[in-house]
């Protein structure tokens, strides 16, 4: 069975703001699916927001934040099972594995490549939520 938006009631995705046109190129991908884009800039705004609402999966800028993994350390503490993807300029070796440990669904290097983000979103809604919300 396929769930959609209606399904799944509403479908919520978090992420990390920036300084650059990242919340336009995210709405691009999500308005016209129905999904509802929510933004945060720090750690405990991200916490804040999960706690008010259910939120289908984080998307964590590294590069963004003080402190590198903070965020999805501090998501993990409360919210252990919040899929999440982590979107970073220096996704080398040492920040794998520190992903893989928080057992972080994805990695994209940043610049972000839109089809790569999506192709992602699919893959972790078939497996979390089996919903082709992001499908083509």
């Amino acid at each position: 069975m396929v769930i959609t938006p209606s399904k799944l009631d509403e479908i919520n995705v978090l992420a990390s703001e920036a300084g650059w046109a990242w919340p336009e190129a995210l709405r691009d991908i999500f308005r016209p699916r129905g999904v509802n884009l929510l933004m945060a800039r720090e750690a405990s705004e991200f916490v804040n927001i999960i706690e008010r609402r259910r939120i289908h999966t984080a998307i964590v800028d590294v590069d963004y934040e003080i402190g590198s993994l903070t965020t999805i350390k501090i998501i993990r503490m409360d919210y252990p099972l919040m899929p999440c993807i982590l979107l970073s300029s220096t996704a080398g070796a040492a920040m794998l594995s520190k992903a893989l440990r928080l057992d972080v669904f994805s990695v994209i290097d940043k610049p972000v490549d839109m089809r790569i983000l999506r192709e992602q979103l699919n893959r972790l809604f078939i497996k979390k939520y089996n919903s082709d919300i992001f499908a083509e």
